[in-house]
């Protein structure tokens, strides 16, 4: 059983920034893959960022050069900088239920509709 619990999320503005973190517990150490995913009202899930227990990293168009996914203690984040008004989302943490580096970051796979464990969502809002 895999427990994912995020925090950091919040209201900020246009420019600022927010780190998010989520604390997992249960086998994860049987799941090299994680990721941040976003969803807004009325709108599909997308991924926003995965990374691989090598350290392999992706990340969707939109957030390139704002936003850092990392790994360290079991916890992972999403750093996100230069926010603008259109990163307001819930944002969720998941462990992705692949095993392999191309299966988790390779090209495409952001948007893949991979099975996953997920957290309860952490609400970002940036106002302009």
């Amino acid at each position: 059983q895999v427990r994912l619990v995020e925090s950091g999320g919040g209201s900020v503005q246009a420019g600022g920034s927010l780190r998010l973190s989520c604390e997992a517990s249960g086998a994860t150490g049987d799941f090299p893959c994680m990721g941040w995913f976003r969803q807004e009202p009325d709108k599909e899930r997308e991924g926003v960022a995965r990374i691989h227990s090598g350290g392999s990293t992706a990340y969707a168009e939109s957030v390139k050069g704002r936003f850092i996914i990392s790994k360290d203690n079991g916890i992972l984040y999403l750093q996100m900088n230069s926010l603008k008004p259109e990163d307001s989302a819930m944002y969720y943490c998941a462990v992705v239920l692949v095993s392999t580096r191309n299966s988790c970051v390779g090209s495409g796979r952001l948007r893949s509709s991979d099975s996953a464990y997920w957290g309860q969502g952490t609400q970002v809002t940036v106002s302009s």
